[in-house]
């Protein structure tokens, strides 16, 4: 380690160069030869006499001598007996004990008398590059057919991956592909009686032809399923699978293994609620049952199994509601052998529960961001994301939306709303993801208040026209391709909000080693504003004076700008943004 006298600070670094789970602590010793050369160069400058410190210094080599390997052993004794020899010149045994191999020879001989370790281990986990940088799109692989209400298989969406490719997503996440309970299935708007097509919740997994293991018949086949796989990789993009551990009344689990399962006093197995929702298709597994083992043991297969068949990133639902001590037991055996797996948290729950499982192992969360639509929520949030002691950890993926949330900042502000919340999430952290219809701006609630989408695709088959007017696709390709393009957004932690004379415009820089970029956005999807937004120049190392040019990734424009206060214009119906870099002089 090296030391800055400044700071008063050891400092060191090391490379760490493979996938896994890393552990390193600090030792300290005293540095006797050092302490004892350092005081004799500054007597020897003052020239006071040091013929009793060159004894010393004898006798701290032969001391190191004794204890050092056979080859070293012979040096360090020559060395020592030359400067306890007081027939030799005090200069030239001076020089001897100056000689830079003598202080190379005991650098790495270290009284263990003296040696401290750090009573801990901490550790370092080194994931996968999309652990940390990805840009996720969620898709129903039973939607992306062309024929209005029928079931697509694997082959229909592995039609649609070029596109995807092409928009630039990374990830391709899919909700549970199993077998669907036929007991209690929903219908359409989350009914409770089905009619005879309606194809029911993914998420009730489990029937008479399997459970988490097996795949939906109507998808294809296991190996239709590993094909799709392949075929994402050859586009450079991954499949994401939802592990979802509840079952449907149908589950094989039920019949071979009541006991995974918590029983009424009336003798039923309790469903999931979420008061006011009741989900009657789902019974959640009790993980402290009385063959907790096999339970445990079976949930691991399943995603074992699922890695055999080409999968290593994992959307885990809602796992605030099972014990932490089962993840903690489940992530880290799974990485041990799996250091390429990624698992994301799907917990919209209290933030310290979000937290506390990141520090477990999962490699990524879903947020509250979707719940953030000021410019105030959005730089009190995002500045704890980004400049607290979270990023050590705490790895935020930023939904626009999902199966469940349709925030009402959509279902009100129209496709502007759609083009700000797609801003914001792309450009506020390495990660973001959006659900299939976001790209159409679909935004129609089931009800008043209500944050379910009308008509949804949990509970029916939607075919939809990718390319109907209105849709943002080139916006997403355009962000895509900044995004790659561009380390400042590839990383947390470099955050910075910057002051604004109208609160309804957001500035926000990202920076990275010669490329910075400030963010301004309108957050009012329904009028233009404008105002001044102060530049962060110091930071940036321009001057007051010092004209600059700011150019629009967005768009290519380029302007002029000088000092740090500058006017800024943005009216939604036409441009909800600026995505500036910054072109240094």
């Amino acid at each position: 380690m090296t030391y800055a006298h400044d700071e008063d600070r050891w400092h060191a670094d090391f490379v760490l160069d493979e996938l896994g789970r890393w552990q390193f602590s600090l030792e300290a010793w005293t540095d006797v030869f050092r302490t004892w050369l350092a005081a004799l160069e500054k007597k020897h400058a003052a020239q006071q006499d040091i013929s009793v410190e060159l004894l010393e210094g004898a006798e701290i080599i032969l001391n190191a001598a004794a204890r050092a390997p056979a080859p070293v052993r012979a040096k360090l004794r020559a060395r020592g007996l030359e400067l306890a020899n007081q027939t030799k010149p005090v200069p030239e045994r001076v020089e001897q004990a100056l000689d830079p191999e003598l202080t190379t020879l005991m650098a790495y001989l270290v009284d263990m008398d003296s040696l401290t370790r750090h009573d801990q281990a901490f550790d370092i986990v080194v994931e996968p590059v999309q652990a940390r940088f990805a840009s996720w799109y969620e898709m129903f692989p039973r939607s992306q057919g062309t024929t209005p209400g029928q079931h697509a298989t694997f082959r229909d969406a592995e039609r649609r991956l070029p596109r995807l490719a092409e928009l630039g997503f990374d990830v391709i996440y899919l909700p549970p592909i199993h077998p669907i309970g036929r007991t209690f299935r929903k219908g359409k708007n989350n009914t409770l009686t089905a009619g005879p097509d309606d194809p029911g919740s993914p998420w009730a997994i489990g029937n008479e032809l399997g459970g988490h293991t097996a795949v939906e018949p109507a998808l294809g086949t296991l190996d239709d399923f590993r094909h799709f796989v392949a075929s994402a990789a050859a586009l450079d993009m991954s499949i994401a699978l939802d592990y979802a551990l509840q079952c449907s009344p149908d589950h094989p689990w039920i019949r071979d293994h009541p006991e995974w399962f918590v029983t009424r006093p009336d003798g039923t197995i309790k469903y999931a609620e979420n008061p006011p929702k009741k989900y009657q298709d789902i019974y959640p597994l009790d993980f402290w049952c009385t063959d907790r083992e096999g339970l445990w043991r079976a949930c691991r297969e399943i995603v074992e199994f699922w890695i055999e068949q080409g999968v290593t990133i994992f959307r885990v639902d809602n796992p605030h509601t099972k014990p932490f001590a089962f993840w903690e037991w489940l992530i880290s055996s799974i990485k041990e052998a799996h250091p390429e797996t990624v698992f994301l948290s799907e917990a919209f729950t209290r933030p310290k529960r979000m937290w506390s499982l990141a520090k477990l192992g999962f490699s990524q969360s879903y947020t509250h961001f979707t719940w953030k639509n000021s410019a105030s929520e959005l730089r009190e949030y995002f500045m704890q994301l980004h400049q607290t002691e979270l990023p050590e950890y705490f790895r935020g993926n930023l939904f626009t939306n999902t199966p469940d949330i349709l925030h009402a900042y959509l279902q009100q502000g129209g496709r502007p709303a759609f083009r700000v919340r797609l801003l914001l999430a792309a450009t506020l952290s390495p990660l973001y993801g959006i659900y299939s219809g976001f790209e159409l701006c679909e935004n129609a609630p089931v009800r008043e208040g209500s944050e379910e989408y009308l008509h949804s695709e949990k509970y029916e088959i939607r075919v939809r026209d990718w390319e109907t007017p209105g849709n943002l696709n080139e916006e997403i390709r355009i962000i895509n391709r900044i995004r790659r393009g561009t380390p400042a957004l590839q990383q947390q932690g470099n955050l910075s909000f910057h002051a604004t004379t109208n609160e309804q415009l957001l500035c926000y820089s990202r920076t990275s080693w010669q490329n910075d970029l400030l963010v301004v956005i309108n957050v009012d999807p329904k009028h233009p504003q404008a105002g001044t937004v102060e530049a962060p120049i110091d930071t940036l190392g321009l001057g007051a004076d010092t004209p600059y040019v700011v150019e629009d990734l967005l768009t290519g424009d380029r302007y002029t700008w000088k000092g740090s206060a500058n006017f800024v214009s943005l009216d939604p119906a036409q441009r909800v943004g600026h995505v500036f870099r910054i072109v240094r002089p």
